[in-house]
C-alpha cells in the first residue's frame, strides 16, 4: 500500500480541515463531505445516520461491501473522524478514518463471504463519550434493534505513529513486564468477553502479515482500554475489539494541538493497513492474495 494514500487523507482532514467537532460545525461537515466523496469514487453507496447532538445535526457514515454467501453475518470495521477541540486530529483520528477509507478501497476487489460494513463515526470524543449520543452508540443501538449479526466490532483508533526507540512504549501497571519497550508494533485489545474472537483475529492478522502485532483482553477500567467506538458495542452486547498504536501510552501528542501530519510514521502506519486489510479479507472469508 502506497504511504502517500494514507498521508493524503491526514493531511487534508488534520491539515486542511483541522478541528472537527460540534463546536466546529462546518469543519465537522467537511471531514463528512471528504469521506463521502471518497466513498463515492469508490463506488459505494452511502448510508447517511443522521441524529441530533447538542442542537446540531450529525451523521454517521455507512458503506458495505455485502457478502456471498453469510450475507447475514457481518465484520464491522469503524473509525471516528470528529477530534477533541483544539487537535487537528492527524493521529486521533485522521489515521483511523485514513485505513478505513484505504481498506475499504481495497475491498473493491476482493469478494468475502460474509458482509462487510465500514462506518464513520461522529461525536467519539467529549462531551459525548460514554453516552447515548455517542454516534457509534447510535449506530450499536440501531443494529442492536435490527438484531444484526455482527460476529465482530473493530475500532481503527490512533494507529499512525511507531518508533524503534528503547523506552518508546509505556503501560498501565504491571503490563511493562509483558510487552516490549519500543512501540514499534499495532496493539489489538478486547475485554475478557471478546478474548476468543481477538485472538482469532490476532492469529488471521499474523498469518497475513509479518508487521509486529500485541494483543490482549483485559479489564474495560484500565484506562485507555474502552476509549473508542468498540466501548459501544461492547454495551449492546457485540463482541468488539480496538485496534490501535496505543495512543497516549506511546504518542506524546495525543489530544494535543502538535498532533499533525507530519508526525505520523507513514512506512509503518501504510505496512500495518496493509496488514488490517489482509487480516479483515481473511476473517470475512474472501482471497486477500492480491497485491495492494
Amino acid at each position: 500500500m502506497p504511504p502517500c494514500r494514507l498521508r493524503a487523507h491526514v493531511e487534508y482532514l488534520a491539515g486542511k480541515v483541522g478541528p472537527r467537532h460540534v463546536r466546529r460545525m462546518g469543519a465537522l461537515d467537511a471531514a463528512r463531505d471528504y469521506i463521502e466523496a471518497e466513498w463515492r469514487a469508490q463506488s459505494y453507496s452511502i448510508n447517511r445516520q443522521s441524529y441530533d447532538a447538542a442542537g446540531q445535526q450529525c451523521a454517521n457514515l455507512e458503506i458495505e461491501r455485502p457478502g456471498s454467501a453469510r450475507k447475514r453475518e457481518i465484520l464491522l470495521i469503524g473509525a471516528h473522524y470528529d477530534t477533541v477541540p483544539g487537535s487537528p486530529g492527524a493521529n486521533d483520528n485522521g489515521s483511523g478514518v485514513a485505513a478505513l477509507l484505504e481498506i475499504s478501497r481495497l475491498f473493491r476487489d476482493v469478494e468475502p463471504s460474509m458482509t462487510v460494513r465500514f462506518v464513520a463515526f461522529v461525536n467519539e470524543e467529549p462531551p459525548f463519550s460514554f453516552t447515548p449520543l455517542q454516534g457509534s452508540y447510535v449506530t450499536a443501538h440501531m443494529a442492536r434493534q435490527r438484531g444484526d449479526d455482527i460476529k465482530l466490532m473493530v475500532a481503527l483508533e490512533t494507529i499512525g505513529f511507531y518508533s524503534d526507540a528503547p523506552g518508546s512504549q509505556q503501560y498501565p501497571p504491571l503490563f511493562r513486564l509483558l510487552y516490549p519497550s519500543k512501540g514499534n508494533f499495532i496493539g489489538f485489545v478486547s475485554d475478557f468477553r471478546s478474548r476468543s474472537t481477538m485472538r482469532r483475529l490476532a492469529r488471521t492478522f499474523r498469518a497475513h502479515s509479518d508487521f509486529p502485532l500485541e494483543h490482549a483482553a483485559t479489564f474495560r477500567a484500565i484506562p485507555g482500554v474502552s476509549w473508542s467506538d468498540h466501548w459501544s458495542f461492547w454495551e449492546h452486547g457485540y463482541r468488539a475489539v480496538m485496534v490501535s498504536d496505543t495512543a497516549f501510552y506511546r504518542y506524546a501528542y495525543y489530544h494535543t494541538s502538535e498532533d499533525t501530519p507530519e508526525k505520523l510514521a507513514y512506512l509503518q502506519f501504510a505496512c500495518a493497513t496493509d496488514g488490517l486489510f489482509r487480516c479483515f479479507a481473511a476473517f470475512a472469508g474472501a482471497d486477500a492474495g492480491m497485491s495492494s
